[in-house]
């Protein structure tokens, strides 16, 4: 089969680790007989640089025109100027809007093989494997109005969170329907002691509970679920939470699996469904991590498993995607560990060699 995929490497160690999950890529076609064209585009600081906006019409073609899009990261110190009037984040909101991929779906296991790794007890972690569902182009992040001004009494900020039911609604729907599919278990996250959008958020839940009786259902604080994360992280199944929340808690969860460079992330715009084809955004979950870029010591794990993710719900290889994620587990069970998830004093492997190992392990089985 032949798949058409928009590469945006973006910032800092965003294109190294993308590198990776492209080769990845390309070994699943040689080994599967599928011909992936690649076009590539920029976004974020390096748009800035080259451009002077964060994206650019080429790129937001790109967007409109593949099958699917792998993506890096965007951002650095770079461009973090507090007088800037442009900032490489405001391409991702703008490229995640555009798309409509309003579900960002976030895995976390724990490898077994990796458990010393973490900074939390073995038995602590042990079983974790959950979902967090993230709303993704609503409340904090996009809602006006927004900004600063000047007033008598000094600068005033403000940033305005709004959500509509049928925007709760819809990534709530893509949290039951994931939790029918596992554990049938979907923890709800507001703060419905405090906010209105938190309010109507779990009333519209409880709505959707009646209408998914198969699945249980429970509405946790987002203070309490952060703190639950770490005494008890095996007991969630599916976790769906508003915008701003899901950011902060699936980056708390990546402590579970000892490092956030192993996470991959998928934004989709409805329901992902194995076999099927539907467009989506594909990106690990660190960010640029400027104080390593360059370095070649940055962990591409997350990226090649976006990229298992992305050929199982863009593309529609179900096969596919299990032989990326077999042959991950496969090179972390021969101890192969970069720098981020290696013991101390232990030796490690490079960005590009832990690509080469994978890649070998997926030819290999092939």
């Amino acid at each position: 089969m032949e798949f058409n995929i928009a590469v945006l490497g973006g910032d800092g160690i965003g294109p190294e680790v993308t590198d990776q999950g492209v080769r990845v890529l390309e070994a699943v076609g040689r080994a599967f007989g599928h011909n992936f064209n690649l076009s590539y585009g920029d976004i974020g600081g390096i748009s800035i640089d080259k451009h002077g906006i964060p994206l650019i019409d080429h790129t937001i073609e790109l967007l409109d025109t593949n099958d699917a899009v792998l993506f890096g990261a965007v951002g650095g110190p770079k461009w973090d100027a507090p007088d800037a009037k442009v900032r490489p984040e405001q391409g991702l909101l703008a490229m995640r809007a555009h798309m409509g991929v309003f579900a960002n779906i976030r895995p976390v296991k724990v490898y077994p093989q990796l458990a010393e790794s973490s900074v939390l007890k073995p038995e602590v972690i042990d079983g974790v494997d959950m979902v967090v569902v993230r709303e993704l182009t609503g409340g904090l992040y996009y809602a006006e109005p927004r900004g600063r001004r000047e007033t008598p009494n000094g600068i005033i900020a403000e940033d305005t969170m709004r959500y509509t039911e049928g925007e709760i609604e819809r990534v709530l729907r893509v949290g039951f329907e994931l939790a029918r599919g596992r554990r049938k278990k979907l923890t709800s996250v507001d703060k419905a002691n405090v906010l209105e959008c938190s309010r109507l958020w779990r009333t519209v839940a409880a709505r959707l509970g009646e209408e998914y009786s198969d699945i249980e259902l429970e509405h946790v604080l987002v203070d309490a679920c952060a703190m639950q994360l770490i005494q008890r992280p095996a007991s969630f199944d599916v976790i769906v939470s508003e915008n701003t929340f899901g950011d902060i808690l699936s980056d708390e969860a990546s402590v579970l699996a000892a490092s956030m460079g192993l996470l991959p992330s998928a934004s989709l715009t409805g329901v992902p469904v194995a076999g099927q084809r539907s467009g989506g955004l594909y990106e690990p979950i660190h960010g640029t991590a400027p104080d390593i870029a360059g370095r070649g010591i940055a962990n591409p794990t997350g990226s090649i498993l976006s990229v298992a993710m992305m050929v199982r719900y863009s593309l529609g290889l179900t096969e596919e995607g299990a032989a990326i994620e077999l042959a991950v587990d496969r090179v972390l069970g021969q101890n192969a560990r970069t720098a981020d998830i290696a013991l101390p004093g232990a030796g490690h492997v490079s960005t590009k060699e832990m690509g080469d190992l994978i890649v070998a392990a997926i030819e290999k089985a092939g």
